[in-house]
């Protein structure tokens, strides 16, 4: 413990000398008792110097997980922006692409849903990426295989019109409100069901969560936005901010 107080509060150390001249494996039993009284002495005297090293830690971590993301877009920079597998909306010659990790049954998805639609369609300048991660159960898994079925079958326009209406549907994900949906977009209902069962889709499924797992993606929504992760959900304003940041306005 005293060795983390140390470390993390390099301003105490100026109690018992230059930091460079200090050896805890060199002082006494004694010594050290001493100076670790010296230490609490000073922080209970001083508390706001622990808050401070707090905050610098914070930062300084937060400063690294920055860019151990940013090393991954890199790294992963084909999977994350040139996958076939993904639908692509917005701006396909936008200066900022956002990807989003989803899944039709989160809630905070959901809630993110029109607060994305609105930063796409307003910005005019965002290419958006849509990447299906089914990770709450059977229902999740239908509703992501329904919409790649869908975009095999009928192309991106009826694929977003289906992201859409999953997004915004109230009732259980079964067959039976799965059949009402195609209905509605005017897909062939037991060619869905057939495509649903397909190894293409199967594929990328499987090879999105491949992807979310190497990068340290475990929840939705997940964002990748510029050189930037987020990951959970994120309010409109503060979604505007990043990309503006991104942009370096």
């Amino acid at each position: 413990m005293l060795r983390s107080l140390i470390r993390a509060l390099p301003v105490t150390l100026a109690l018992a000398g230059p930091a460079a001249a200090l050896d805890l494996d060199a002082m006494s039993e004694g010594e050290r008792e001493a100076f670790g009284a010296q230490v609490r002495a000073y922080l209970l005297e001083n508390p706001e110097v622990l808050m401070e090293a707090i905050a610098v830690l914070d930062q300084r971590q937060a400063e690294a997980a920055a860019q151990g993301d940013s090393a991954m877009i890199a790294a992963y920079s084909d999977a994350l922006f040139d996958y076939e597998g993904d639908w692509q909306g917005g701006n396909p010659d936008g200066d900022i692409t956002v990807v989003e990790f989803m899944d039709y049954k989160c809630g905070y998805c959901r809630r993110a849903f029109p607060e994305v639609e609105e930063l796409v369609e307003s910005d005019g300048n965002i290419r958006y990426i849509l990447k299906e991660f089914p990770i709450l159960g059977e229902q999740s898994l239908m509703a992501s295989q329904f919409a790649l079925a869908v975009r095999a079958l009928e192309g991106d326009a009826a694929y977003k019109q289906a992201h859409n209406a999953l997004m915004t549907m109230r009732s259980d994900v079964t067959e039976e409100s799965l059949k009402a949906l195609a209905d509605s977009l005017g897909a062939d209902f037991e060619a869905v069901q057939q495509e649903m069962e397909s190894p293409e889709v199967a594929r990328v499924i499987a090879e999105n969560r491949q992807l979310a797992q190497a990068m340290q993606v475990s929840g939705t929504p997940s964002f990748v936005m510029g050189e930037q992760m987020l990951r959970g959900y994120v309010p409109l304003a503060q979604m505007r901010e990043i990309v503006s940041a991104e942009r370096g306005e």
